[in-house]
């Protein structure tokens, strides 16, 4: 019988649909799932308040937040991966033809300078296409998790009262990363972002984490056990997920599905866990975190994970 229940906000979605729905159990204690929607929101609470026991972080919140002493660790879980290629949109009237020409103009930011899908995307600006990234006005629609960080000069708030989506399509904003908006003089700046995503995995093995899971250092260390015990649970209910994945026994696929399929037939597993197979990209992600001005001083991969995790992997 568990010992205890611990407070867990995680989205349901494939690869953690067992745990949601008790299929895979674990021995020492229970989760008491809360659902919080939109999932960002528990971000925020965690960071600025340790509301839960156990919460999925965007990976680069929590970089963030452990750069600013907030009392969490991650396990080595990797629950949402995504290509970024298709996160910028560009004004078609604004000049715009190759990513260079961004260079002195100005860029919108969904939420915080700090969201991950920004960090990657801007990424991808500097290193496949030489966008210096310095030479962009970055202009951000909301504020960041970590309440303590500020971002470089040349990241701005939001003019008051005004819509990213808005600014984008009357050209006020050349392009804005991580909106969603269907207009005729807005596409994606980047052709065919999936298959670029893809070449670039195959290329030279990008393939983007974008949310971890943290459980408070206090749990942490009153249960020495416990990371582990949550990694292994994550671990078996996506080790389902896959399963059912590859027989086909999945009835309706999402998009998220979808992708996984296209990368199981580049890279094997779409969502592996654990540091070894994932340290080159969390390594790559601290040094993005570094250039973009997220972090002042470069950490050490096995710094942002708990003890006793540190050789699993799944």
């Amino acid at each position: 019988m568990a010992d205890m229940k611990l407070t867990t906000v995680t989205r349901t979605q494939g690869n953690n649909q067992a745990l949601k729905d008790g299929t895979v159990k674990p021995k020492t204690f229970d989760f008491d799932f809360i659902e919080v929607n939109p999932l960002i929101d528990a971000f925020r609470r965690m960071v600025r308040g340790l509301e839960f026991d156990i919460c999925e972080m965007a990976i680069t919140t929590y970089i963030c937040a452990r750069a600013h002493g907030k009392r969490m660790t991650a396990v080595p879980i990797f629950l949402v991966r995504a290509f970024h290629h298709g996160a910028i949109l560009v004004n078609t009237k604004a000049g715009v033809c190759s990513p260079k020409d961004l260079e002195g103009k100005r860029v919108g930011v969904n939420r915080g300078y700090t969201v991950t899908t920004g960090v990657w995307a801007r990424s991808i600006l500097q290193e496949e296409y030489g966008v210096d990234l310095s030479k962009i006005t970055w202009v951000l629609s909301g504020d960041e998790h970590v309440a303590e960080y500020v971002p470089p000069s040349n990241v701005v708030p939001i003019e008051k009262g005004k819509k990213m989506a808005d600014m984008l399509v009357s050209g006020e904003l050349a392009a804005a990363i991580g909106v969603e908006i269907d207009h005729p003089d807005v596409k994606p700046l980047i052709d065919n972002p999936l298959e670029a995503g893809l070449a670039s995995l195959k290329r030279n093995g990008h393939y983007p984490i974008n949310h971890t899971v943290v459980i408070k250092d206090d749990l942490i260390a009153a249960h020495p056990g416990l990371a582990a015990e949550v990694f292994n649970a994550f671990a078996e209910s996506k080790r389902l997920y896959l399963e059912r994945l590859k027989a086909g026994k999945i009835e309706k696929l999402t998009e998220v599905d979808k992708v996984h399929q296209r990368v199981m037939e580049i890279a094997g597993d779409p969502l592996p866990y654990g540091i070894a197979p994932n340290r080159r990209v969390i390594e790559e992600l601290i040094g993005h975190a570094l250039k973009q001005g997220i972090i002042t001083k470069p950490v050490k991969v096995e710094d942002l994970f708990a003890p006793g995790t540190l050789d699993l992997t799944a």
